[in-house]
């Protein structure tokens, strides 16, 4: 991994994003490539989304949406230790997004004068699960279980076809949804599944239709990511979730086997996953470096890890002190941050921009992966400056229902005229005026 020095050196936010670590595939570039690819599932339907599985995937699916045998099939030959721990993820994920469910509000301003505040969920929803380098099961969990909770009615869920399963996704991505119990499953991967929901797909076989969405949600690569920028006007998205990153900021009391296992941990996703250490100890940077070595020769997906920690997104920024490392990492605006210090807790709530923040040597990045009950669809590529993870926000609506009678109204008519006067909209004032009786 490389190291940027920022010590002694006093750079603005925008400056600090300009000399960290980033990915150099350009979401700009990556949009303009996916723009033909959308184009064409809007104007082909499913005759195109079955030539671009043969092109990308290697496989030509017998039909866009996964038989229900196959599903069933999926749960049967589930590894029990794997459906004991998918059940708990479950139960865990539902607990934490119930406490995210908003509660609707009545606000009285006087007699006969009320706003209630509804809380209304979508009614269909467009549901990816990454299947590339790493079928991701627990994907489906995080997807399914925030829009059940929000209560959307119609679900539908995409996963890439895979060559080995005779072009069917993966089984445990099928698995996790008959346990969920979610039976519209879709065959179909990368930018083109974002098309397919967005546009809906039309054929003469039922198996090959698709219903278009209202909200699109779920990780994916860069190019998932883009076709999600792309689509959004069309439908609903919730943050761009491309490839995964982690950063950590930890000082020289944190334990290098933990900072370095975690680094790797988000590196085997993806050869383009970004991991960065923030710190301002440079024994703790060294020790971190001698563990990644060790432990990434040793690791399944070697050259895998190899390739993202030694990519242009990676790297060790050595920092003045904690405080200059939370003005890095505030800048940086990471996917998901670890806080390895003295005072984690204290210094995790001065954090304005991560998408998760994982507080103390005991709460690994892949415990938001898989279990903690938090959700691990995040938005990636610095997008957290503005931007939240998934939760059944992303699947709401918020209604305003105005409830005033007779004398509710009456009561604000004159201030409403002279509102409407003052904008030069005099027919809006007319409207409340008539009702008094003028």
């Amino acid at each position: 991994m490389r190291t940027i020095d920022l010590r002694g050196r006093a750079l603005g936010a925008a400056e600090l994003r300009a000399v960290l670590p980033r990915a150099e595939v350009d979401i700009e570039v990556a949009t303009q490539r996916v723009a033909p690819i959308l184009a064409r599932v809007r104007t082909e339907g499913a005759s195109a989304l079955a030539d671009y599985a043969e092109q990308f995937d290697g496989v030509r699916p017998a039909s866009l949406r996964v038989p229900p045998e196959a599903l069933t099939a999926a749960l049967d030959g589930l590894a029990a230790d794997v459906r004991v721990a998918l059940t708990e993820s479950i139960r865990r994920a539902r607990l934490g997004h119930e406490a995210q469910l908003p509660t609707p509000r009545t606000t009285e301003f006087g007699p006969g004068a009320r706003v209630h505040q509804r809380w209304v969920p979508v009614q269909r929803v467009g549901l990816y699960a990454p299947g590339g380098l790493a079928p991701l099961p627990s994907s489906v969990v995080m997807n399914v279980v925030a829009a059940q909770v929000a209560g959307v009615a119609s679900l539908a869920l995409a996963s890439p076809p895979q060559k080995d399963h005779d072009g069917l996704p993966d089984p445990t991505i099928l698995a996790a949804c008959a346990l969920l119990g979610v039976d519209e499953v879709y065959a179909v991967g990368g930018a083109q599944a974002i098309g397919m929901f967005a546009y809906g797909v039309r054929s003469e076989r039922p198996e090959d239709s698709c219903e278009a969405v209202d909200v699109v949600t779920g990780p994916g690569n860069i190019y998932v990511a883009a076709a999600k920028r792309a689509v959004l006007g069309v439908v609903g998205i919730d943050a761009e979730a491309g490839t995964t990153e982690i950063a950590v900021l930890a000082d020289s009391g944190a334990d290098p086997r933990f900072v370095a296992a975690d680094l790797i941990s988000q590196a085997e996703h993806d050869p383009a996953a970004a991991s960065l250490l923030v710190t301002d100890s440079p024994v703790l940077a060294a020790a971190v470096a001698e563990e990644i070595e060790t432990r990434a020769a040793a690791a399944k997906h070697s050259a895998r890890i190899r390739t993202a920690l030694s990519g242009p997104q990676s790297g060790v920024v050595l920092v003045d002190d904690v405080d200059h490392g939370i003005e890095v990492v505030n800048a940086y605006a990471a996917e998901h941050l670890e806080i390895q210090t003295a005072d984690a807790a204290a210094d995790a709530e001065r954090i304005r921009n991560a998408g998760a923040i994982f507080v103390g040597p005991y709460s690994p990045v892949p415990l938001g992966d898989y279990i903690a009950g938090s959700n691990h669809v995040l938005p990636t590529g610095g997008t957290a400056r503005y931007a939240s993870g998934l939760g059944v926000q992303v699947y709401l609506k918020s209604v305003q229902v105005i409830d005033y009678d007779e004398a509710g109204l009456k009561e604000v008519t004159d201030d409403l005229i002279a509102l409407a006067a003052a904008e030069d909209l005099p027919a809006h004032g007319e409207a409340a005026r008539v009702r008094r009786g003028d």
